[in-house]
């Protein structure tokens, strides 16, 4: 059974930085891997994905602010946040993307608030 195991979580203030990790327990180099997002009753979102040919899309809610990178040396998925605002406030995951097939990990709480 693959494991994902989100870290780098925490309480940011607003326009602050974090950097997330995820490590996978297999090789990652033949998959779209994606981080998703989900806040309180909300559903949860692709915010961004990086393919096998590191080209990477964002949603238009974390473009320009948010950059995904990818060591498949290592398994393991990054999601730097910058200039994070109140409405990143949500559990951090890692899977595939843009369709999960790995069963998902725990997650990682980011908190922005002053």
């Amino acid at each position: 059974q693959v494991q994902l195991v989100e870290s780098g979580g925490g309480l940011v203030q607003p326009g602050g930085s974090l950097r997330l990790s995820c490590a996978v327990s297999r090789s990652i180099s033949s998959y779209t891997m994606g981080w998703y997002r989900q806040a309180p009753g909300k559903q949860r979102e692709l915010v961004a994905r990086t393919t096998t040919s590191r080209i990477s899309n964002y949603a238009a809610s974390v473009k320009g602010r948010f950059t995904i990178s990818r060591d498949d040396d290592a398994n393991t998925v990054y999601l730097q946040m910058n200039s994070v605002k109140p409405e990143d406030t949500a559990v951090y995951y890692c899977n595939t993307a843009p369709a999960s097939v790995f069963d998902w990990g725990q997650g990682t709480q980011v908190t922005v608030s002053s």
